[in-house]
């Protein structure tokens, strides 16, 4: 008797429905069929619908106003404000003046001395060198102003940051609420935020600090948890096993294990307070920042490089020193150091010795003055690179090529589609890396540009971003694994990769303009600059610390250089290049307001311009607008943790 088989639902279902992406895909393209032809027609056009816009002018002039009047007689403002406010100004005063107290002699033995008691004695002749160097470019007591403020700030940054990465690490409902709260605080130009923060603090030391502190933290914080959450669970398991409490597994497990993460975190959160230097100082931070922002207002390189590179050996002296610190106790082996207690006596008596002399103040004698070489090699470059090089081209022809071949055909190609395409376009690969709830968010977050009224310039930026960002990832990704595989190559990497994050971006702005011209081009360039020193170190981070078991059995197999690489390394960092992926997105977008000053145009002019009018609504507007973008970006370009476990 012949036997009647049904089918099964799984085998009643076409193959290529099988496959996840294809399913989404087509769910999201049954979804386009019924809602576009409604949408088409009730708003058809390229550009977003007028009636679709809310217009916050009002509103945030009526927020200003208020501000202003109440600063001085509201309870909010005069006992919590206020409270905040005088704290960092004592905090930052007492710093000063206790490094003018020292006088330059004895500042510099304390660096040195630490130096030497954390590293040895090449950290500490470097760290002196680098302070003799800040009083040799005339540059001392700036330094010392810009030291206080930073100290102030790098420590406030890090105890926000360290407690919202420790929330985010410890619980999932945390992470995925903080992620757009560290995306808006990086993402927000700070020229957007500077205007709020100055109507309610007003000029001075405390904006420039909390202005400072919104900008640095998050990385400390999107590190925090990465250590936290990659810490690893047979190790976490044992010690659960021996009865250990929640508390004693985060204190004896999951931070000791976090620790090369907590420590490359302290160094980001340093460089990127260092490189808000400059733009601190045009709501009063004054020190190093100002000086930078003077010079480059009368159109002086030289002046400029002469404040920017202090700023540079700071940020290399405090990375060299928190890395020697996070060695101590990790069972490598250290160099002969100074006791602590010798040390501080040197200190003392050097300063005393400074003092009784009274040579407090760096001698003006022993000043260089590079302004004059370093303009007049700036005027060569301009001279002999920007036009005219045979074979190659000169510089301005590499603008040229790169806005007319890549800029303006993605910039054309945005604003061709229509608005609801741009908005497809967007839910399609972030509901394929992700859920729909991910695709969701990036989907509003896209529309609420055009909800802001700015969908055009909005497109223009984006279109930078993407440039900007594929090359910084391209650039990124392929030194990045050279440091990893080269130790030689990482040292010598090093001292360069300090010096393109912390080099203020106003002081390679001028001659990116010499080089590049005004326009978009440069604008791409000073955000590549800038974004591409935090890819290359957490991809070499990530590939560093991929299991040396893994390794060792992939050689013991036979595998070559290239296959550990490509299927051992790169798989097993999966979650490292995903951070340094949003890490160069972020960046990018964070440095799209200097495109702006440069003829980018779009959004970052727009923040500029608010600022500079006093316009709360343009720059404010024009800021959010950004936040969006970089949400959505980072919704398209990061899976979530769901859809990451199971594509690992």
């Amino acid at each position: 008797m012949a036997t009647l088989t049904v089918p099964t639902s799984s085998a009643a279902i076409p193959g290529f429905l099988r496959n996840r992406a294809a399913a989404k895909l087509l769910a999201l393209a049954a979804v386009a069929a019924v809602l576009v032809p409604l949408v088409d027609s009730h708003w058809g056009s390229n550009a977003w619908p007028h009636a679709l816009t809310v217009d916050l002018s009002k509103p945030l002039a009526t927020a200003s106003d208020w501000v202003i009047d109440n600063r001085d007689s509201h309870p909010l403002f005069l006992y919590f404000f206020g409270y905040i406010s005088n704290a960092v100004v004592l905090a930052v005063r007492a710093v000063y003046l206790t490094l003018l107290a020292a006088g330059w002699a004895g500042v510099t033995a304390f660096g040195a001395l630490v130096a030497w008691r954390l590293g040895g004695v090449r950290l500490a002749a470097g760290t002196a060198i680098a302070f003799l160097a800040c009083g040799a470019l005339g540059m001392w007591v700036p330094t010392m102003q810009t030291l206080a403020l930073m100290a102030v700030a790098v420590l406030a940054s890090v105890a926000v940051g360290a407690l919202l990465g420790l929330a985010a690490g410890l619980s999932d409902r945390l992470d995925r609420a903080l992620r757009p709260v560290l995306d808006t605080m990086q993402v927000l130009p700070a020229f957007a935020y500077l205007l709020p923060v100055v109507l309610v603090f007003g000029i001075g030391v405390p904006a420039a600090v909390l202005a400072t502190v919104v900008y640095a933290a998050p990385p400390m914080a999107r590190l925090t948890a990465l250590g936290l959450r990659g810490a690893d669970p047979e190790v976490l398991e044992a010690v659960e096993s021996l009865g250990a409490t929640a508390r004693q597994r985060l204190l004896t497990a999951r931070i000791p294990l976090a620790r090369k993460e907590l420590l490359l975190g302290l160094n980001q959160t340093i460089m990127m307070a260092l490189s808000m230097a400059v733009i601190a100082s045009v709501i009063g931070a004054g020190g190093l920042g100002d000086r930078v922002y003077q010079a480059l207002a009368s159109v002086d390189v030289g002046a400029a490089l002469a404040a920017g590179i202090p700023i540079v050996l700071l940020a290399v002296v405090l990375d060299r020193v928190t890395a020697a610190a996070g060695t101590a106790g990790d069972g490598s082996p250290r160099p002969r150091t100074i006791g602590r207690p010798y040390a501080l006596a040197v200190t003392v008596a050097v300063a005393l010795a400074t003092r009784l002399l009274g040579a407090l103040d760096w001698p003006a004698s022993w000043s260089l003055d590079i302004a004059e070489p370093v303009n007049r090699a700036v005027d060569w470059m301009t001279a002999h690179l920007y036009a005219g090089v045979p074979v190659v081209g000169g510089t301005a022809d590499w603008a040229g090529h790169f806005t007319t071949w890549i800029l303006d055909p993605v910039r054309s190609g945005l604003q061709w589609l229509p608005w609801w395409a741009v908005l497809l376009l967007v839910a399609a690969p972030a509901w394929l890396i992700g859920t729909w709830r991910s695709a969701l968010t990036a989907v509003l977050a896209m529309a609420g540009i055009g909800v802001l009224g700015v969908w055009e310039p909005s497109l223009d930026t984006l279109s930078q971003v993407l440039a900007a960002v594929a090359v910084t990832l391209v650039l990124g990704f392929a030194t990045g694994v050279a440091a990893a595989r080269s130790d030689r190559v990482e040292r010598a990497l090093r001292p360069v990769l300090d010096v393109f994050q912390t080099m203020p971006q106003f002081v390679y702005l001028i001659p990116v303009v010499a080089l590049f011209g005004v326009g978009r081009a440069p604008a791409v360039a000073a955000a590549v600059v800038y974004a591409l020193p935090a890819v290359v170190r957490i991809t070499a981070q990530g590939l560093r610390q991929v299991d040396p078991a893994a390794l060792e059995s992939a050689r013991s197999l036979g595998a070559t250089g290239r296959q550990q690489l490509w299927q051992i390394q790169l798989p097993l960092a999966r979650r490292s290049l995903l951070l340094a992926a949003n890490q160069g997105v972020v960046l990018v977008l964070a440095v799209v307001i200097i495109g702006g000053l440069v003829g980018g145009g779009a959004l970052g002019y727009d923040v500029a311009f608010g600022l500079a009018q006093g316009d709360l609504a343009t720059g404010l507007v024009a800021g959010a607008a950004i936040v969006c973008l970089g949400l959505m970006l980072d919704r398209v370009t990061q899976p979530t943790e769901r859809r990451a476990k199971k594509g690992a």
